[in-house]
């Protein structure tokens, strides 16, 4: 058992197994300082291009920042089960540029659903300012904080008995205002984009390689898998539910700009792709 163990992880290629290392180094690091105080996310997470926290090298160093041990673990794991044999093929270098492609593509993406997603929460606000009403701010609730507190709901329940109370529609506005901010500093961590552009590439390389999945233990084709779960995930960003922080579209773009770049490999006959 040992030998085998120690083989597996010892024929692993350069690249996936430095960027394990890197992404639990990181994690246990973020670990580590959170018990000192210290916000890692703070700085490497990658935030709202509008929000004051947000700095430029964000969009490489939130990929190996992760939310928890679950996070971390399915991400490596589907780096480990993919991107070895992907890299195994295209050899260190291409395989690389693939996973920050796919990677940045996502953040990029991510992060201009984000912005668009702020400009309307702004709205919003700017319409209750012209005409507040209850009902404006009941519905900005709603959509923009599906778990608010007993007091939030206790205010807008007054704000209604007191509908002409302008003192009830200045409060409203400066909770509207800190919603806004709570979503504007919500920061992003994860190497999820660049694993479904990994998971993408893997099921073009080998579309009619049999997957066994766990949940429900069937066997799968790998084209069959990634279209399954581009579908589902396309699904879940354009049906965003309130209070989803998963990063629907971020993912969606590590496979549409993996997809893009596969192509570009494709007609310039690179990227081992004779299935394809």
């Amino acid at each position: 058992m040992l030998s085998n163990r120690s083989s597996l992880f010892g024929n692993l290629p350069p690249v996936i197994k430095n960027l394990l290392i890197i992404n639990v180094l990181v994690f246990v690091a973020d670990m580590v300082l959170s018990q000192m105080g210290i916000d890692l996310g703070r700085y490497l997470a990658l935030h709202n291009v509008q929000s004051p926290y947000f700095k430029p090298y964000q969009f490489v160093t939130h990929m190996f920042m992760h939310g928890s041990i679950t996070h971390i673990f399915f991400n490596m794991f589907a780096l480990f089960m993919f991107g070895r044999m992907l890299e195994m093929v295209w050899e260190g270098k291409r395989f690389l540029i693939y996973y920050f492609v796919t990677g940045l593509g996502a953040a990029a993406l991510h992060s201009i659903v984000n912005y668009l997603s702020l400009q309307e929460i702004h709205s919003q606000i700017v319409a209750f300012n012209n005409t507040p009403s209850p009902e404006l701010l009941l519905e900005f609730i709603r959509d923009h904080l599906p778990n608010a507190t007993a007091q939030v709901n206790e205010f807008v329940t007054s704000y209604s008995i007191n509908s002409n109370d302008s003192s009830y529609a200045n409060e409203a506005s400066a909770l509207m205002n800190k919603i806004y901010e709570l979503h504007l500093n919500i920061p992003t961590v994860g190497a999820s984009g660049a694993v479904f552009g990994v998971l993408l590439a893997f099921g073009m390389l080998f579309p009619n390689l049999q997957l066994r999945l766990l949940f429900p233990p069937i066997p799968i084709r790998a084209k069959y898998f990634v279209i399954f779960y581009g579908a589902a995930e396309l699904y879940a960003a354009v049906m965003q539910q309130p209070g989803d922080n998963v990063a629907h579209f971020a993912h969606l773009g590590g496979m549409v700009f993996g997809f893009l770049l596969i192509i570009y490999w494709n007609k310039k006959g690179i990227g081992n792709f004779d299935k394809f």
